[in-house]
């Protein structure tokens, strides 16, 4: 039985319903806190998701906590759950005053156990109770813990009636009701599906406003009226942390036009932001608090590219087809068929980018596996952790329909020509020990299906910050070779060469390329986003 399986139902709902009551007291009476308690219940519902996210993968989670409190939390819950039972039993029955004293005396004994379990998980595992027993941060926790002067927490909170932003700085809060969930994901889907479309621009250049630029272009100032518009007199220069929801996890806020530009004067939010994406505030106050005690690795870089995926792929010697039909492959073929992907191609590129990273870096600093050897062993590798970055150049999956099947995908085959599991899904994630200042996942792509679930970006970020990474770099399309290379090989440079933090040298990299005729295209560099510690 999963740690997760507290029997949760899914409370998504009820989350909305509260924090749309408490916005509502806040209109009436604006000084009594109830904007601070609204944002309080989404940081809440964002530790609850994950956990209902955890249950529907089955995640069986090792890592970074003790496997006898968690089989005596187990064994207390199983029992609790069976005791719950048959006090119901007794007392919707005949029953004596002491059997009801006996079994109530037996439960609190239980109860009473099963809180001591939970608090030795508590103070022995700080990270796993993080997960399991989640205490979001309030409003002063934030600014105290997660705010500076110059950063200003963006949070959204989708709901079906009215949706919500909160702006949150070192010394305040302001709220604004948004248009529904549904106007603002239909806008949303737009805006990421013209991105992915390498001739599309922000800009309106004269002669080639054609019908369909038009739309286009009302479409994206649509949807950044509804998200900037309201708090662009707060924007300045500010570092902005975003927490997205639901279709909004997978819009690059960096490509949003600012509110007040338009034709050929629009200006992206990146030219005067820094952007940081959170999967919640409170992941960063939790991050931290890991990192505060934690001695930096003593290499730079380990790299996994290029993977063999097919048995038809001219790198398998032996020309033994194997039939594989084993459990593993059926999940991933069903993911890369909701993706829309069709079957995992070789990506040549991958070699490329990592050859023009590894340029910048000493031999005795690196290491790389290509090929068969960017395989589950290499990733697996306790010698993986010497290394500050993680750079996995390989097709990553965001799978926003079913966000359990999310994943990256490592070599399917040996040398030999035999079928191997290559498929990190979501649960392995959770159980690395990549204690990394930084992965980077350069070749994710997702389907955006009807109904979008941001967990499945959020799931995977949140899995390699569990094992150990406090900021991911994802993709959040899978961009051209020549692009991705480009944008890696000036991503690296800023970082290692001229000592930009990665935040910094991802937004330098992403304003050198739109600078450029040949990468203009928001297509070429918006995919990029960073999540998580911007220090």
């Amino acid at each position: 039985m999963s740690p997760f399986c507290h029997p949760v139902s899914s409370q998504q709902g009820n989350y909305e319903f509260y924090i749309s009551l408490l916005m509502q007291l806040h209109q009436q009476n604006p000084n009594q806190g109830y904007d601070a308690l609204a944002l309080h219940a989404s940081e809440r519902s964002r530790a609850r998701s994950l956990l209902e996210l955890l249950t529907e993968a089955n995640a069986d989670i090792r890592q970074g906590v003790e496997p006898q409190l968690v089989e005596q939390e187990r064994t207390l819950q199983q029992q609790l759950d069976a005791i719950e039972k048959r006090r119901v039993e007794l007392l919707s029955g005949n029953h004596t005053p002491q059997q009801a004293t006996a079994i109530e005396q037996e439960r609190e004994q239980l109860l009473s156990q099963y809180q001591d379990i939970q608090t030795k998980i508590r103070t022995t595992s700080p990270r796993y109770a993080a997960l399991t027993q989640p205490e979001p941060l309030t409003l002063e926790e934030i600014q105290q813990q997660v705010l500076d002067e110059d950063t200003l927490l963006l949070q959204y909170s989708l709901g079906s009636e009215r949706s919500y932003l909160w702006a949150v700085s070192k010394t305040g809060i302001n709220s604004y009701e948004l248009p529904p969930a549904a106007e603002i994901e239909t806008a949303a889907k737009q805006f990421y599906e013209l991105l992915k479309t390498p001739g599309f621009q922000l800009e309106d250049t004269r002669g080639t406003i054609g019908v369909e630029n038009v739309k286009a272009n009302k479409s994206v100032s649509q949807l950044s009226q509804m998200l900037l518009a309201p708090v662009a007199e707060e924007l300045g220069n500010k570092r902005l942390l975003i927490v997205g929801d639901g279709a909004l996890q997978y819009v690059p806020f960096s490509a949003l036009p600012l509110p007040e530009t338009s034709g050929e004067d629009v200006v992206p939010l990146l030219a005067n932001n820094e952007i940081v994406n959170l999967p919640s505030a409170t992941t960063l106050g939790i991050i931290r608090q890991e990192q505060a005690t934690r001695k930096t690795a003593p290499k730079t870089i380990a790299i996994l590219a290029d993977p063999v995926f097919s048995s038809d792929d001219e790198r398998v010697k032996s020309s033994k087809q194997q039939i594989d039909s084993s459990l593993q492959q059926q999940l991933l073929d069903r993911s890369a068929r909701e993706a829309d992907i069709g079957v995992w191609k070789r990506l040549p590129g991958t070699r490329t980018e990592a050859e023009a990273i590894m340029a910048l870096v000493p031999d005795s600093e690196r290491v790389h596996g290509f090929d068969f050897a960017a395989n589950r062993e290499m990733i697996t590798n306790p010698e993986l952790s010497n290394y500050r970055i993680i750079h996995l150049a390989t097709h990553g999956l965001l799978n926003s329909t079913n966000p359990e099947l999310s994943g990256v995908v490592l070599s399917l085959f040996d040398e030999q020509g035999d079928s191997q599991n290559g498929f990190l899904r979501l649960h392995d994630v959770f159980n690395l020990n990549l204690p990394a200042e930084l992965v980077v996942l350069s070749a994710c792509q997702t389907g955006l299906g009807q109904e979008v679930k941001g967990e499945g970006l959020v799931g995977l970020t949140r899995g390699f910050m569990y094992a150990g990474s406090p900021r991911v770099l994802v993709s959040l399309w899978n961009v051209s070779d020549a692009a991705t290379a480009e944008m890696m090989k000036r991503f690296y440079r800023n970082m290692l060469q001229e000592g930009l933090s990665a935040t910094a040298a991802l937004r330098a990299a992403q304003l050198e390329m739109q600078q450029e005729t040949q990468w203009k295209a928001p297509y070429y560099w918006a995919a990029f986003t960073l999540q998580g510690e911007w220090k």
